[in-house]
């Protein structure tokens, strides 16, 4: 009998720690900061394509968007949808809709090319890129991240290569983003 009480006492203790254990986990998955959730509603736009930056504040119930984009709608997309994640009562909205230009439309197919055709095609997948390309008036300026400095430098020398560019701006960072996921 005394084994059976043991056994039993044993047997809840064990129960109760897997219990407490499961839902610590789920309280941890399910639990994301605003600056996460932030994050996530601009990666996963329709329309944030290789071409565009935005960048974000939060700051209390206020977050700050800042960048530019190229695709049309990415602006008013990036502001609707942030606006959506709790916690957050006021959104500024301080993106630049870069202008059409035929001619910053050359550069940037020659810049795709160039980076594909370079090896670097792995940074610029249509799925939430790891680079940036801003192209504006003939002015380049790469954003984003890269695995090491060789990659970080060979794309300085493909987009200050390519015919039209005046000047590159590069802001590319060496490792991951750790608010990835």
């Amino acid at each position: 009998m005394k084994q059976f009480r043991s056994f039993i006492t044993f047997s809840a203790l064990i129960f109760t720690l897997f219990i407490v254990n499961a839902n610590a986990q789920g309280s941890y998955k399910g639990s994301t900061s605003v600056e996460q959730q932030v994050f996530r509603k601009i990666v996963n736009l329709p329309r944030y394509s290789v071409f565009d930056f935005i960048t974000y504040n939060v700051n209390g119930d206020t977050v700050v968007l800042r960048g530019k984009v190229y695709s049309l709608g990415t602006k008013g997309d990036a502001a609707s949808a942030v606006k959506d994640v709790p916690g957050i009562a006021h959104v500024v909205n301080n993106i630049e809709q870069l202008p059409g230009s035929p001619y910053d439309d050359q550069i940037r197919r020659s810049l795709l090319r160039k980076f594909d055709n370079g090896g670097l095609a792995r940074y610029l997948s249509e799925i939430r890129p790891e680079m940036r390309i801003v192209v504006e008036n003939g002015r380049v300026t790469l954003e984003g991240y890269v695995a090491n400095k060789s990659d970080r430098n060979l794309a300085n020398v493909y987009a200050s290569g390519v015919s039209g560019v005046f000047e590159v701006q590069n802001n590319l960072i060496v490792g991951r983003d750790s608010r990835r996921s």
